[in-house]
């Protein structure tokens, strides 16, 4: 609160894209829009932290009317914190030999590397994010300078087995699912939380007087970053649990938007 008892604004909202920004069928709603519009009245940044690629995020900057920071890669560009070319082979091999049912996908800066574009999995994550990805190994793709992120997809059950293996197969890197159906591994240094705390610092703002969104379990090292941290209705209940509030909406009903009027 401030000096007067009323509520004191977010000095700024960091949020999660997938499954908290973006609706059920992955859009930005209407109402999503306005409240964006809202703070960017009262001057308060609206940043996206997402394990996405930055071109996997223009279009719906362009839709918010949102031209601020962002964090992409869970942090991984901004902080410069890569994967190693030879342990991305390590755990992409890793992977093909102990989880073969499992797809591996390899992103680095600006390319997004897969071993076949046929793949219906490919398919149904190039349709989501409105990329087009480039087919081929990652090693003729990336160079010694290594690459942001691998994504793992495949069945839920499979995703939690290979989430467990390869984390302790490589307890160097970071894995972590970020839906039932899908598991990032990044470099071991690498966490929405220090992508936020380097975003409040060129901001000028304390990361304390901030809010971060989210609903997955990739989310919730963010959650200790801020001061106010709010998980989404749809979001797993340990996620829900590790957030201060939790909205009463889910992602496919604006439950970021209404709870940024509660804010604002």
């Amino acid at each position: 609160m401030g000096d007067d008892g009323r509520r004191r604004l977010p000095a700024a909202i960091f949020t999660d894209v997938d499954g908290t920004l973006l609706d059920g069928d992955h859009r930005v709603s209407p109402r999503t829009v306005t409240a964006a519009r809202s703070l960017a009245a009262h001057g308060i940044p609206l940043v996206l932290v997402s394990a996405r690629m930055p071109e996997a995020l223009d279009g719906i900057r362009r839709e918010l009317g949102n031209d601020g920071p962002v964090v992409c890669y869970g942090g991984a560009e901004l902080l410069s914190r890569p994967i190693g070319i030879g342990c991305a082979l390590e755990a992409r091999d890793f992977v093909a030999c102990e989880a073969p049912d499992v797809c591996c996908m390899a992103y680095g800066y600006h390319t997004w590397v897969t071993s076949d574009r046929s793949d219906p999995r490919v398919r149904r994550e190039e349709q989501i994010v409105g990329v087009t990805s480039v087919e081929g190994a990652l090693e003729d793709h990336f160079s010694e300078r290594g690459l942001h992120k691998l994504l793992l997809v495949g069945e839920p059950a499979s995703i939690e087995r290979v989430e467990r293996e390869v984390g302790a197969a490589f307890p160097n890197l970071t894995v972590v699912r970020s839906s039932p159906i899908l598991c990032e591994v990044m470099d071991g240094q690498v966490s929405k939380a220090e992508g936020i705390e380097a975003v409040c610092r060129s901001l000028g703002v304390r990361p304390e007087d901030a809010v971060a969104f989210g609903d997955g379990r990739n989310d919730v090292a963010m959650f200790g970053a801020v001061g106010e941290s709010w998980a989404m209705a749809n979001a797993p209940a340990e996620v829900r649990a590790a957030a201060t509030r939790v909205t009463w909406l889910d992602n496919a009903h604006d439950g970021l938007a209404e709870a940024i009027f509660s804010l604002v």
